[in-house]
């Protein structure tokens, strides 16, 4: 029995039926990507001023061919982006789609994504556009570094007290989205994300609410990179490192944010009866076994910091 790249229930061909009915209820098999990880990137640097995706990994636009039952790279207008495995770091695809997959089972909102496999045999990651709906249509998106005069070069020129002010000048409903951000800097922490920076935060505009996007770049960069230096990309109460739970939760949650003793317990309650099916899918992803053990041991000495 194989075991599926999308939904990781046991298959016996590459994909399960429920995996290929989340790309498309009419989809009956998903053909490799006809690349070597390798070609991917160098397509994808060949491509970079063609196409309207950035960002340091290589990255690929493609659309969903019903027809030829594949994910066709392709310039402009794409529904889906590809990323291969990089020529640095271990596993990335198969770090991001376990954490995305971890971040749903926390309660986050996250696209649609996967892995799929690759002419080499290797996979690679992909993920639904979640600012593209209806045909050719596009919300309205802006990350955290536009929407406070920051780039690139100034992304991580920031910190996570700066972060509410943005909330509560743009978001409809400021109060649940500082709850949706508490809980999603709460996973990044948990899950050795040391590289959430203004630009892997953004607010989206759908039916007239402004909201934070689905979440997007989340992975285990602390176990891809080996020997992290820092927890987090942006400080906080001035430090990036060795943070705590009076770091996070009483004085990011409680005195900053503002957040009720009721929500806060309502947070914790949720690390705690999601704990088990964390694990649980960190033992039956694609990562290999040593990768697992690390993820694991990061999660486990995190979330003894912090309950």
């Amino acid at each position: 029995m194989n075991r599926c790249p999308i939904t990781y229930q046991l298959c016996e061909d590459k994909y399960s039926k429920p995996g290929l009915a989340k790309l498309s209820p009419r989809l009956t098999g998903l053909a490799d990507l006809p690349f070597t990880a390798q070609e991917q990137r160098i397509e994808a640097a060949l491509r970079s001023g063609k196409m309207s995706i950035q960002g340091g990994q290589p990255k690929l636009s493609a659309k969903l061919s019903i027809k030829n039952r594949s994910l066709d790279v392709v310039d402009q207008k794409g529904t889906f982006i590809i990323k291969p495995q990089s020529d640095v770091f271990r596993q990335v695809p198969e770090n991001e789609d376990l954490t995305m997959k971890m971040s749903k089972i926390f309660g986050i909102e996250v696209p649609l994504s996967g892995l799929i496999h690759s002419k080499d045999g290797s996979f690679s990651y992909f993920i639904k556009r979640f600012d593209r709906y209806g045909k050719n249509k596009k919300y309205h998106v802006e990350d955290f570094a536009q929407l406070t005069g920051n780039t690139r070069d100034t992304k991580y020129n920031w910190s996570m007290e700066k972060l509410i002010p943005v909330i509560e000048n743009y978001c409809t409903f400021p109060l649940l989205e500082k709850r949706r951000l508490f809980r999603r800097v709460l996973f990044c922490f948990l899950t050795g994300n040391e590289d959430m920076h203004l630009k892997n935060f953004s607010l989206i505009t759908r039916e007239k609410k402004v909201e934070l996007s689905p979440a997007y770049d989340l992975l285990n960069s602390t176990i891809s990179m080996g020997k992290a230096v820092e927890e987090m990309a942006l400080s906080l109460a001035g430090k990036k490192r060795k943070i705590e739970r009076k770091d996070l939760v009483e004085y990011y949650g409680i005195e900053k944010m503002k957040l009720t003793d009721k929500t806060i317990k309502s947070e914790m309650r949720n690390l705690i009866n999601t704990k088990q099916d964390l694990e649980k899918l960190i033992n039956i992803s694609f990562l290999t076994n040593d990768m697992k053990e690390k993820y694991v041991e990061l999660f486990s000495e995190r979330f003894d910091r912090i309950v």
